[in-house]
């Protein structure tokens, strides 16, 4: 693999290389996954939180922190989040789905139950993969450890990231980070631990940029940006494989670009697609998502995003870094568009339920998920199935049964009309929010929304 670009490093101001022609190809990968006590699965299955991120879709995928789910797909790849529930529900078939990023429940109970996901698409084929090793000095250069929080989910999450600037801006996926309430970084060399916090996300695209507060003198990673990637490259993937806390290298080869990987649609969730990734026969796992895939000569050429798991071999997807960097300098940019979103999103702080003219409220939508419960209310609205202590909805007196009716004037017929509506506000902005209440009484409330977890 030729490198024109050796050792580059990453400049704001470059302007970001022409997106390639995409060979479209359909693959299966489950949404990101948490781990969830008993009472938290329930109210995430049963509704939908209005400015909590509980994954793009219906939180229902449970298994232990290092490994593989027990549900399986019919001839399907996977990204690296889980297909599962609790009590090894599993549809036909011979692939086995890990963790999308590494999940860990933070409080005991057996969480919800479920009968596994059946994915649709292709089936991966290739060589036997090589299972991956301890990472040497050199590939932990410019690579961090990412554990994050998920408080409103009783969940903890584990993956990766690179570094761009010596003063600590991080890239990594977007579902690393995603519901996040708290983000602890660790650098890989010298074990050393900061506090990050989001500048940005691109929720289609699956990238994040953190920024750590307080550092300084940081070794960034070497990108090799020049795009000529192709099939039979020898590369390696890198990453924080099962949560472990210590780096694992996965060597393979690349075994296509330009390709297209299709979710399949899952919970209130649609399926979407990340187009241009980098396909590997390699040992990627749960966990490594974020991670640094290096070319043969030691440069950043992709970041790992997906993978399928099988008995013998793995398929791997990586984000071109070109493509990941161009994104990130429309984050740095400071200019919000279709697909970025910057800091932190608007938050309320209930849980809806799921009207009967919606599958879910908005799996795309900043600071909205996926749903489950059907609102029993007479009135047109969103019906408030719960109300979670400490946000403003619970400051301002909103309680299960009432129906948001209005915001700031704009009717809500539903919610997924309500997450929509709330979606274009900013953390400190007040809104009046027009409800009825379970009496059937009108009623009409100032709230100031607050930060919430990252989208």
């Amino acid at each position: 693999m030729t490198t024109p670009q050796s050792d580059q490093q990453f400049d704001p101001e470059q302007p970001a290389p022409e997106a390639l022609p995409v060979t479209k190809r359909g693959v299966w990968r489950p949404r990101n996954f948490l781990i969830l006590g008993a009472t938290a699965a329930a109210i995430a299955v049963a509704c939908t939180s209005v400015g909590v991120t509980m994954a793009t879709g219906v939180p229902v995928v449970l298994h232990a922190l290092a490994g593989a789910s027990t549900s399986t797909s019919t001839g399907s790849s996977s990204s690296l989040g889980g297909g599962s529930s609790i009590g090894g529900g599993s549809s036909s078939g011979t692939t086995t789905v890990p963790g999308y990023r590494n999940g860990r429940g933070g409080s005991t109970g057996s969480g919800s139950t479920g009968s596994g996901n059946t994915g649709g698409g292709s089936t991966s084929t290739g060589s036997s993969t090589t299972a991956a090793t301890a990472a040497t000095e050199a590939q932990g250069a410019g690579v961090v450890l990412i554990d994050t929080k998920l408080a409103y989910q009783n969940a903890e999450a584990a993956g990766t990231g690179i570094i761009l600037t010596a003063d600590g801006e991080i890239l990594t996926n977007n579902h690393v980070v995603e519901g996040a309430t708290s983000i602890s970084v660790t650098i890989a060399t010298t074990g050393k631990t900061y506090t990050a916090t989001v500048v940005g996300t691109d929720v289609k695209d699956d990238v994040a940029v953190l920024k750590l507060d307080g550092a300084s003198g940081l070794t960034t990673a070497k990108l090799d940006t020049s795009g000529t990637v192709a099939a039979g490259d020898a590369v390696t993937g890198v990453g924080n494989a099962g949560g472990t806390g210590s780096l694992s290298a996965a060597a393979g080869t690349v075994t296509a670009v330009n390709q297209s990987v299709t979710t399949q649609a899952e919970g209130s969730s649609a399926g979407e697609t990340l187009s241009g990734m980098i396909q590997i026969a390699a040992d990627i796992q749960a966990g490594d998502s974020g991670g640094p895939l290096y070319d043969a000569q030691g440069e950043v050429i992709g970041i790992d995003t997906a993978a399928s798991s099988g008995t013998a071999n793995v398929t791997g997807f990586a984000i071109p870094i070109s493509t990941a960097i161009g994104i990130a300098k429309q984050i740095d940019s400071g200019q919000e568009n279709t697909n970025v979103s910057l800091g932190y999103p608007a938050f309320l702080g209930i849980e809806v339920g799921t009207d009967s003219s919606s599958s879910g409220l908005g799996g795309s939508s900043r600071g909205s998920t996926g749903g489950g419960s059907t609102g029993t209310s007479t009135v047109a609205g969103a019906v408030v199935a719960g109300v979670i202590d400490g946000t403003p909805a619970a400051t301002a007196g909103l309680v299960a049964g009432d129906t948001i009716t209005a915001v700031d004037g704009t009717s809500i017929a539903s919610g997924t009309a309500l997450t929509s509506t709330l979606a274009s506000y900013n953390p400190g902005d007040t809104v009046k929010i027009t409800y009825t209440d379970a009496s059937g009484a009108s009623q009409s409330v100032s709230v100031t929304l607050m930060a919430g977890p990252a989208a």
